[in-house]
């Protein structure tokens, strides 16, 4: 077997940019190559999933390069703010660029690298990703992706056979190699080098390259008028990003400027977590200490790195023309944030007064109960028409208090969207899915203590079962 002809399209298209943006690397080798995760639903977007199982080893753990792609990785070049911090001492320190595609929607996707060698930007580092952040990556990908947020595609994931230390995990621990698939690897920090750097031209270039290739309908805008209609939907993707992590109860962990893609797409897992219970200071971090990432900060931290990013644009657009975008944030997030709250209760929208109100009421409710956040949303997914499930909730004595009467009532006039999705095996399961770090954890013990991993592919098992519930045809 090799590629599908019919469907893979190559698409190299950061080439294009020039010097300035990247460097050539040389992936590492690795002792071993043994194969924990393959995502065939990924891979049969871009015309991957007819590779053998050589010929995957060959090319997303020794990095052999697909046909008519970048001949050699490229290391992306970006500086950051972490923490609010400015950073120039970054760039792609563990992982590159290998391939470019067309996906069957003609979007242009990227693969990328997570623990695939050292690069002029490594620092001190050895370039490598530990096991458990290879599987943590995995296991975040498919929640979001099944919860319906934006977010890149865990690939691959090979076991590379080194031991590495660290000092956040007991060591020795195992190593692995990452590859994921992206929606632009283009990254907020990466105008803003250009700009620290005061090359106006390249700064021109980046936001060109993100018009033509990402947002192609505002090509015919020219001057500063592209820079502002750019600028105001990198803004209008940020607000769903941000409105999404809070419908799924993710919290990112670290939101700097480098972290952050011009297409709001949510990549790059370090320390995530998903809320246990609703609590606006929950943190997932632990060195974060401030709480400046918090669950509850997220939608302004990610305004915050939004004026970064405007002023790296300043070099190329008078201040002003950016404000609008900023501007239009806030109400954006709101709006995306009624859509996506009436999506995961499973109801048709109203008014979006009554929307409003009924969030609020669910979101005090969820607070003032500790009740699970997963299980709510698992037991009252079509509103009033799960009453019964949700009275023979493991939790219903919550649904007795008097927080959750103003819920109920407001539930009264709202309709399931997907009336037939109720019937879905999921909904007939007595426990909602969930990936708290308890059950991570629990995962990756059984691996480093038995070498077992069926634990963890129940689990992905268990995701898909939820992904097919709820996003399936809509009736």
């Amino acid at each position: 077997m090799s590629v599908a002809p019919d469907r893979y399209v190559a698409a190299p298209r950061v080439p294009t940019l020039g010097e300035g943006f990247f460097d050539a690397v040389a992936p590492a080798t690795f002792p071993k190559h043994e194969l924990r995760y393959r995502n065939q639903r990924a891979a049969a977007r871009v015309g991957l999933d007819t590779l053998d199982a050589a010929e995957w080893e060959r090319h997303f753990a020794a990095f052999a390069p697909l046909p008519d792609n970048l001949p050699s990785p490229l290391a992306l070049r970006y500086h950051g703010h972490q923490f609010m911090t400015y950073n120039r001492d970054l760039g792609d320190g563990r992982g590159f660029l290998f391939a470019q595609l067309r996906a069957d929607d003609g979007r242009l996707l990227d693969l990328g690298t997570k623990g695939s060698g050292q690069t002029p930007y490594s620092r001190a580092g050895d370039g490598r990703l530990t096991l458990l952040g290879g599987l943590r990556e995995v296991l975040a990908t498919e929640m979001l992706e099944a919860l319906g947020v934006d977010t890149s595609k865990s690939f691959s994931l090979f076991e590379t056979g080194e031991s590495l230390y660290r000092s956040d995990e007991q060591s020795p621990t195992r190593a692995s190699v990452l590859v994921r698939l992206s929606h632009s690897h283009i990254r907020f920090g990466s105008f803003q080098r250009q700009a620290a750097e005061g090359n106006a031209e390249r700064v021109q270039q980046l936001l060109d390259y993100t018009a033509e290739h990402y947002m192609p309908d505002l090509c015919d805008r020219s001057g500063a008028a592209r820079v502002a209609a750019v600028f105001a939907r990198i803004c209008e993707h940020t607000a769903a990003l941000a409105a999404s992590w809070t419908v799924a109860g993710f919290v990112h962990g670290v939101l700097n400027t480098d972290n952050m893609n011009v297409t709001g797409e949510s990549f790059d897992y370090g320390p995530y977590r998903f809320l246990p219970t609703l609590d606006p200071d929950f943190v997932a971090a632990y060195f974060d200490a401030s709480g400046l990432y918090a669950f509850g900060r997220q939608p302004t931290m990610l305004a915050w790195n939004l004026e970064q990013l405007a002023q790296a644009l300043s070099l190329v657009c008078e201040a002003g023309a950016l404000h609008d975008g900023l501007r239009a944030f806030g109400p954006t997030f709101e709006r995306a944030l009624r859509t996506k709250f009436l999506a995961r209760l499973g109801l048709s929208p109203r008014e979006p007064e009554g929307d409003q109100l009924l969030i609020e009421y669910v979101q005090a409710f969820l607070v003032d109960s500790a009740i699970g956040y997963e299980r709510f949303f698992f037991d009252w997914y079509g509103g009033l028409a799960r009453a019964g499930t949700a009275a023979a909730s493991p939790d219903a004595a919550a649904y007795q208090r008097a927080s959750f009467a103003r819920v109920r009532t407001q539930f009264d006039g709202y309709v399931p969207a997907h009336p037939a999705r109720l019937t879905a095996p999921y909904f007939q399961q007595s426990r909602p899915c969930t990936l708290l770090i308890e059950e991570i954890e629990a995962l990756w013990s059984a691996i480093a203590l038995r070498d077992d991993w069926s634990p963890f592919e129940a689990k992905l098992a268990e995701i898909a079962v939820m992904r097919t519930a709820l996003q399936g045809e809509a009736t």
